[in-house]
């Protein structure tokens, strides 16, 4: 989420190290304490799944997951007042490529939906989302949809130590562009923490050999903007929304994504979901 913006760095625990570049990296037990974080978003994208029907406003699925993540979870909706964030959640429709502010639209049958969820539990942040069909989907919905969540599979499949950014970069836009499909340039994903964003930056294309090398500890996010048509952008008036300037469909999925010593832990998968 809020996938453009650099933010200063706190260190928040003595125990946290930094590497070379800046990035901070986090210990075993810290990782631990970013899963719960991680769980409790991807449960709100779990409860809120039902609810996200032909009918539904988006200000609705906004109200029902800020009441979940504040009274039930006992915690934190990251966006809320983030840099003049007014909402706990993005939801991004159809042309929406991300940071979409929920309110009076009302879903219809075919939309496609982005529901962008970041939790803060004891400092601790967790960001995830996901593509909602509502009603009977298009099959250009469906197409790029699906798309996007190969592209993101991917990029996490090439997660391990001794890895570059680059390579990442390289899967995934290598993927859509062989689907036909594009890559979004301007946003990409973030090193997170107990910071909202931190070193790394985490771009969807690249060149192979390329960026910073991956070593265990690095937690960051994966979260691909896939365009059905060009990759180029346009932001709205209000400061936030992003959509495509040709009006094509965009969609996006993200898991935040811990390097191991042997491969890749994704802290806001739920037990038995695939990726």
């Amino acid at each position: 989420m809020f996938k453009s913006w650099r933010v200063r760095r706190t260190s928040g625990a003595a125990t946290l190290q930094k590497n070379r570049m800046g990035i901070i990296l986090k210990s075993k037990e810290e990782i631990e304490q970013m899963r719960v974080a991680g769980r409790l978003a991807g449960e709100v994208l779990r409860m809120v799944a039902p609810h996200v029907q032909p009918g539904v406003t988006t200000g609705e699925l906004d109200d029902l997951c800020h009441r979940y993540i504040t009274e039930t979870q006992d915690a934190v909706p990251a966006p809320l007042n983030y840099r003049g964030f007014p909402k706990s959640i993005c939801t991004s429709v159809n042309h929406v490529v991300c940071h979409g502010i929920p309110g009076d639209r009302v879903l219809k049958d075919g939309d496609i939906v982005n529901i962008d969820i970041t939790v803060i539990k004891d400092g601790w942040h967790g960001d995830t989302s996901k593509m909602f069909l509502v009603g009977q989907p298009t099959i250009r919905g469906q197409r790029i949809c699906d798309i996007a969540h190969d592209c993101m599979v991917r990029g996490i499949e090439m997660v391990r130590p001794g890895v570059h950014l680059g390579d990442i970069g390289f899967t995934i836009q290598r993927y859509a562009e062989s689907q036909g499909c594009s890559v979004v340039r301007e946003y990409c994903g973030h090193g997170i923490g107990r910071g909202f964003h931190e070193d790394p930056q985490v771009l969807h294309y690249g060149r192979q050999g390329t960026g910073e090398v991956l070593v265990p500890g690095m937690v960051f996010t994966i979260e691909p903007m896939i365009n059905l048509g060009r990759r180029d952008t346009k932001l709205l008036p209000d400061g936030w929304t992003v959509v495509t300037r040709d009006r094509s469909l965009s969609a996006q999925w993200e898991h935040t994504i811990a390097v191991t010593d042997d491969g890749y832990d994704v802290l806001t998968r739920l037990p038995g979901d695939p990726l």
